[in-house]
């Protein structure tokens, strides 16, 4: 297991690696693609569970309705970016 961890932190180091140089160039659909990878990645790692993981989406997206309320430019409800599928 630990070896597996090792191979998952050396190619976090590398995938964050070439987020950085896609920011760089200007590619950010690219970035977000690599963004999306760390994370699931990262989460792996730190062994959240799904039930974690989607409390905190529901958090986010809560908090984000709440400044949608709050202030008039946000009236738009943010779109998720994550979906937790079984």
């Amino acid at each position: 297991m630990a070896d597996s961890e090792e191979r998952l932190q050396s190619i976090l180091s590398v995938l964050q690696e070439c987020q950085t140089g896609l920011v760089e160039c200007a590619s950010a659909e690219a970035a977000h693609l690599l963004a999306l990878a760390i994370l699931e990645i990262r989460i792996k790692l730190n062994r959240v569970s799904d039930l974690e993981l989607k409390a905190l989406c529901d958090a986010i997206i809560g908090d984000h309705s709440q400044e949608a309320e709050e202030t008039p430019l946000h009236r738009q409800r943010w779109r998720p970016v994550l979906k937790v599928v079984k």
